[in-house]
């Protein structure tokens, strides 16, 4: 399952009207606007193909100037990091021996900009002390 939040365009003089339409239709929730045209929804699917499917509905409403997905959340994402994390070690062996000295341990990164955490992790463990 997929969830996707939208923030929708349109102009100020169309805002009651799309607010109306996009809470009247049955592939979104609503949850708020702003007097300046901005609307927050939501969407769910089974997978991106459907929440896409979704999204071109949206944008075929009258008087929508745009429709952008912000932010989105994979149950089946979640699970494959989630299984990552539990069959691994989070944190790397070095960070929990008492007997290295915290003077030679090197720098490896910011860990935000790291794509694959569970190498990383493996990766920093054959570092040398």
């Amino acid at each position: 399952m997929n969830i996707s939040s939208i923030v929708v365009q349109t102009l100020p003089k169309y805002l009651n009207e799309v607010v109306q339409s996009l809470k009247d239709c049955e592939v979104c929730d609503y949850h708020m606007h702003d007097e300046k045209g901005r609307i927050i929804i939501t969407i769910e699917g089974e997978g991106v193909s459907e929440e896409l499917e979704k999204l071109r509905v949206i944008e075929e409403i009258p008087h929508v100037v745009a429709a952008d997905m912000q932010m989105a959340y994979s149950e089946d994402e979640l699970d494959a990091h989630m299984e990552v994390i539990a069959n691994g070690d989070a944190v790397p062996k070095m960070l929990n021996d008492d007997t290295v000295d915290i003077s030679n341990i090197k720098y490896n990164g910011d860990l935000r900009k790291k794509d694959d955490l569970a190498k990383f992790a493996k990766d920093f463990d054959k570092t040398e002390r």
